[in-house]
């Protein structure tokens, strides 16, 4: 159980650390964590107070699913590597719910997550080789690349810029056939979640991360 309290604890700040985020522009990670640390000025009034207790009952619930996820990776792999596979986790339901909040997602967390994916795998502590690891990688970067070619005609915004980042960090982890899972669940994902707010765009981030999640639990 210390894997689902140890992810409790993150994820009751993943919406705090979305919500500085949101706040600021970070150019560096040592600028990021000064402003996530720093306390921001506290609103007043009785909107604040409703704003409080949104914040307060995302929070719980961002804990609850860490949680429930980290002990589920634990059930499924073991303690042997867990804590690259809770790294790889985190970073993208962190990465998920900043992207939800500002539509961004920051190099200084998708590069790092690039980086663990491909050292893990080297080192021989994550779920593929180094040279799937590499793989990978390029594949989530050119993939979308060529899918913006073919679409630039219609939609010259098909692929964010963070949103192909975070498919080369995602096959880092994961490798190619995997990758092609992610970019598959998570293009349902985002239809279903389009045509049931009836929104012709959204965030992609999110729909990767979970994907990235569901796919490295279910495939190895």
């Amino acid at each position: 159980m210390i894997y689902a309290l140890w992810g409790f604890l993150f994820g009751l700040f993943v919406p705090y650390t979305a919500r500085r985020f949101a706040k600021f522009m970070p150019a560096t990670a040592a600028y990021a964590l000064w402003r996530i640390l720093t306390p921001g000025k506290r609103a007043r009034g009785i909107r604040a107070h409703t704003h409080y207790k949104s914040f307060l009952w995302r929070s719980l619930m961002s804990g609850l699913l860490t949680a429930a996820v980290s002990y589920a990776f634990y059930v499924r792999f073991g303690s042997g590597h867990l804590a690259w596979y809770l790294a790889y986790v985190w970073i993208l339901l962190l990465l998920a719910e900043i992207d939800w909040r500002m539509f961004l997602l920051p190099d200084i967390l998708t590069v790092p997550l690039l980086i663990l994916g491909f050292f893990s795998a080297a080192a021989g502590w994550g779920w593929i080789t180094a040279a799937e690891s590499a793989a990978g990688a390029l594949a989530g970067y050119f993939l979308p690349v060529l899918v913006s070619l073919l679409l630039v005609w219609k939609d010259k915004n098909a692929f964010g810029g963070g949103d192909i980042k975070l498919l080369a960090a995602t096959g880092a982890w994961l490798g190619v056939l995997p990758l092609l899972y992610v970019i598959a669940v998570s293009s349902v994902l985002l239809l279903v979640y389009s045509l049931w707010r009836r929104r012709r765009s959204a965030a992609y981030g999110p729909a990767i991360a979970l994907s990235g999640i569901i796919i490295a639990f279910c495939f190895f």
